[in-house]
């Protein structure tokens, strides 16, 4: 396979859009499908950190660091936790970390804003990936077809494209979480419970996370072990049963605590899948995958987005590098090797937070972070 010039990405998520992007910078002209109908369709969820390693680099090399450190918030890094009855167990406002916050809505602006008019095909739902007698792979977008050098999988969780290279999907780990949300004026209590970043209250198997966002916003989120078929009737449920089943769950909770399920604005219901650690595929020419699609893991070790960024940049330089589809087989495994380590961080953080001993476990998280 020769350096490809006619590249389509799947999906107009951060990885996608920082691939495009990368990619826009040394000539290319990548496409990139998105099903939804515009920018602001569906919520894109809370706040993220950017490590300077990954997410950070990426930007820099996407010529959007200046973007980024104007729109993020190194205020927002603390944390602290709560047990069931209350009871502050830890409290950290350091905004040392080097890893400033940003709401997702606005790093994704950031990208969209970066790209040449048309790149994003908004509205483009991926109706079929077929081999190409021309080589490569055409992509079939309701009345018209495409082909294309290279497919890159950006699609998440359900990726289209990662079906196309393995039998293997998600397996659902035990834990739903309801997504809450409240704004700092009407919500005092949630906003003086949150302090400078982020916020846990953990009891046995059941947790309560709070995030400050940008705008005045803080992203709340209820998590429970459910089995898999009662994960998906919440789903189904209205706001009115789902709020009652919080309180029933959360049912003696510290009444400060009890205030998020009580009184946040339910956004959605999120059931944990995950991709198994190390995931790998065999490879194909002409088709690859990038951040959720290729390494999907639970967001407990907050590595997501970074992983996402870093894929991309190992990936512009595949693509754009002298060795053919030999460089994006070895961006492949880099990026396999790089995500191992997290996705099994990511399940012991879930299994830590959801446990009979969850304070004690993510309590001692915290002081060997800090060196207590």
């Amino acid at each position: 396979m020769i350096r490809p010039s006619r590249i389509a990405i799947v999906g107009a998520g951060p990885g996608g859009l920082m691939l495009a992007r990368l990619l826009q910078r040394r000539g290319l002209t990548p496409v990139v499908y998105e099903r939804d109908a515009h920018t602001g369709e569906r919520p894109q969820g809370g706040s993220l950190d950017l490590h300077a390693e990954t997410g950070q680099r990426a930007m820099r090399l996407a010529g959007l660091e200046a973007a980024f450190h104007k729109a993020a918030r190194p205020e927002d890094q603390g944390d602290r936790l709560y047990d069931a009855a209350g009871h502050l167990l830890f409290d950290r406002d350091d905004s040392g970390d080097d890893r400033p916050e940003i709401d997702r809505t606005v790093l994704r602006q950031i990208l969209l804003d970066a790209l040449a008019p048309g790149v994003v095909r908004w509205g483009s739902h991926v109706q079929a990936i077929v081999p190409s007698s021309e080589g490569g792979f055409t992509i079939a977008n309701g009345n018209t077809t495409e082909r294309f050098d290279l497919v890159v999988g950006a699609d998440g969780a359900w990726s289209c494209v990662r079906d196309l290279l393995t039998a293997t999907k998600p397996r659902y780990e035990g834990v739903t979480l309801v997504e809450l949300g409240f704004d700092t004026a009407r919500h005092p209590q949630v906003d003086a419970l949150v302090g400078s970043g982020k916020m846990f209250a953990v009891g046995d198997n059941r947790a309560l996370i709070a995030q400050r966002n940008g705008f005045g916003h803080i992203r709340g989120y209820a998590g429970l072990r459910l089995e898999e078929g009662e994960a998906r009737a919440w789903m189904r449920a209205p706001p009115d049963t789902v709020r009652q089943r919080l309180g029933e769950t959360f049912s003696g909770w510290s009444s400060s605590l009890i205030y998020l399920v009580e009184r946040g604005d339910i956004l959605g219901i999120r059931p944990m899948y995950a991709l198994p650690a190390g995931h790998r595929w065999p490879s194909r020419a002409g088709l690859t995958l990038l951040g959720d699609a290729a390494h999907l893991m639970s967001p407990f070790s907050g590595e997501g987005v970074n992983l996402a960024f870093a894929d991309a940049t190992d990936l512009a330089d595949a693509i754009t590098g002298e060795d053919g589809w030999a460089g994006i087989q070895a961006y492949e495994a880099t990026m396999a090797a790089r995500a191992a380590p997290a996705a099994e961080g990511a399940a012991a953080g879930l299994a830590s937070v959801f446990s009979p001993n969850g304070a004690d476990q993510v309590l001692a998280h915290y002081h060997q972070r800090v060196g207590a």
